[in-house]
């Protein structure tokens, strides 16, 4: 078992802390929050893992801030500190209620995505797609995080949800960390027609660095066989995506501390990779720009108002 770890220490364990991140030139990251469905109460898990990550950002207040609309986000950028956003990854803790949904909303979330792999009270995860529609409460959710001013992320769900949530949102969506089924077959990724009608939202498709979604064959935690995947096979993912949809509706989804990277991108210094690595296939410094955070600004802008 890793040991516990600080976000204001640097460790050798897991991928992402205060050090590592302003070693890799990060200043705004989406901090993401699972619950296990095996929890009887998850909201009540959710609330203790809100509870911890506030306490981390008192304990760095000098370094890292909980930014919740896209002003506070420059403001904490133009003041030197890590704009820190919170998503809640799969709508387990909601528990088919949508007052969960306000509550976590006052409390500093910004982003839901709606499912993990298991089917839940919204709708099925890709990981068990029946074919089954978005549910009821799963339409509520949508409709109640566009009035409210959330970022509805699609990652993990289903097809036939991801066509329900395009024919109700109001919103640009985003994908906050899928890749390209087009050259990974793996149920987690979209297709060119996903990729297409989310660019028509005006959202952003964020690219993982998950083996498992960038090349067939590779299982999670293959550790020999992640040791044959490079930077170049992310960059392809990048390439067919701006032939899709060009570098407006790109962006970077590492899903690090998520069971995701590969040896050359395996923690959050590695990013410069990913801008060297764009430079040598000839994007302009402007596309860098796009990729590397401005697509998604663009969305916090419109979203979280």
């Amino acid at each position: 078992i890793p040991p516990r770890r600080k976000l204001g220490e640097r460790s050798e364990h897991g991928q992402i802390d205060i050090p590592r991140i302003n070693e890799g030139g990060v200043n705004c990251l989406i901090f993401a929050m699972y619950v296990n469905p095996q929890y009887n109460a998850r909201l009540l898990r959710l609330v203790q893992m809100l509870d911890t990550f506030k306490t981390h950002l008192d304990e760095n207040s000098e370094k890292i801030a909980l930014t919740t609309n896209y002003s506070e986000i420059k403001e904490t950028i133009k003041d030197g500190k890590i704009a820190a956003l919170i998503s809640v990854e799969g709508g387990e803790p909601l528990e088919g209620r949508i007052e969960p949904l306000r509550t976590i909303y006052r409390l500093g979330v910004r982003s839901l995505t709606l499912t993990h792999f298991p089917r839940n009270e919204l709708g099925d995860g890709s990981g068990v797609d029946s074919g089954s529609h978005l549910t009821e409460f799963g339409n509520e959710v949508v409709e109640e995080m566009n009035k409210l001013g959330m970022i509805v992320d699609i990652s993990h769900l289903n097809e036939t949800g991801f066509w329900d949530v395009i024919d109700l949102t109001k919103d640009p969506l985003m994908a906050t960390h899928s890749n390209c089924k087009a050259l990974c077959s793996h149920h987690r990724n979209l297709t060119d027609e996903q990729v297409k009608a989310l660019a028509e939202t005006g959202g952003v498709l964020n690219l993982s660095f998950c083996g498992a979604f960038l090349k067939e064959g590779i299982g999670f935690g293959d550790q020999e066989e992640l040791k044959k995947l490079e930077v170049s096979d992310w960059l392809d993912h990048l390439d067919h995506a701006v032939e899709l949809v060009g570098t407006d509706h790109v962006g970077i989804g590492s899903d690090l501390d998520g069971g995701c990277g590969f040896p050359g991108l395996d923690d959050v210094t590695k990013f410069p990779r990913l801008t060297q690595g764009m430079v040598s296939r000839g994007y302009s410094d402007e596309d860098i720009e796009k990729v590397l955070g401005g697509n998604n600004m663009r969305v916090f802008k419109e979203v979280l108002r």
